[in-house]
């Protein structure tokens, strides 16, 4: 549960602006025009510390709730932005394309590898078969945390498999976070960067499907999050 103690606005209208922004992401100063129509008069500055402090907290419950996925992932990362610097993010996703973890680095490096693995497999459980490209720091990273996995004696990844143009649901979840970053206008600052991507992901997986549907808006479901 999310505590919004010691803000002085409605928790709907809070729920609602960081929906809005992780779903469209429009810019702070628009999104401070469309807040002002429906009759809440909030600052872009004040929009802008909600998204960061109520993003990755959203993110954290949605990957405690959302539905078991497949136990054969791929995982890859990919180049974006952030105040003109190369930042890479590293994600796992299944077969089907559902969401396992995605994590932000400023380097695609074997500490950066190993780091992703261990968190994903730490979240998601073990996988029967991870499959990585033809990048060395993937594939160092991934053997590290497997014999990780076997000396604590919590299982391995029974398969490693290197592939050099990876599955088409993993490019499609790159695609679509470049396309919506485009729409910020840019990502500013690392910190800024990290916390807005968490939010990023919580809607398409809404969209997906990752959580028990109760036959209610997407809204609402992202609402049900903070509850």
């Amino acid at each position: 549960m999310i505590d919004f103690k010691g803000t002085p606005f409605p928790t709907a209208m809070i729920l609602h602006a960081v929906a809005f922004y992780v779903r469209y992401a429009v810019p702070h100063r628009d999104l401070e025009e469309i807040t002002a129509e429906r009759g809440v008069t909030v600052d872009h500055a004040t929009l802008n510390r909600w998204i960061v402090k109520f993003s990755p907290q959203l993110a954290k419950i949605a990957q405690s709730r959302k539905h078991v996925t497949a136990n054969s992932w791929p995982m890859d990362e990919t180049c974006i932005r952030v105040r003109c610097k190369g930042t890479y993010l590293y994600r796992a996703v299944d077969p089907d394309g559902q969401t396992l973890d995605v994590t932000p680095s400023g380097r695609p490096d074997l500490p950066t590898a190993r780091r992703f693995f261990k968190l994903t497999t730490g979240t998601n459980g073990v996988p029967v078969r991870g499959v990585i490209d033809k990048g060395c720091a993937n594939l160092a990273g991934l053997m590290a945390v497997n014999e990780i996995l076997k000396i604590t004696g919590a299982g391995r990844i029974g398969t490693i498999r290197q592939i050099k143009d990876l599955s088409y649901v993993l490019e499609q979840a790159h695609r679509f976070i470049k396309r919506i970053i485009g729409l910020t206008m840019g990502l500013k600052a690392f910190h800024f960067a990290a916390a807005t991507l968490s939010g990023f992901h919580v809607a398409p997986m809404i969209r997906k499907k990752q959580f028990p549907d109760k036959g209610i808006s997407a809204f609402r479901q992202f609402a049900a999050l903070a509850s």
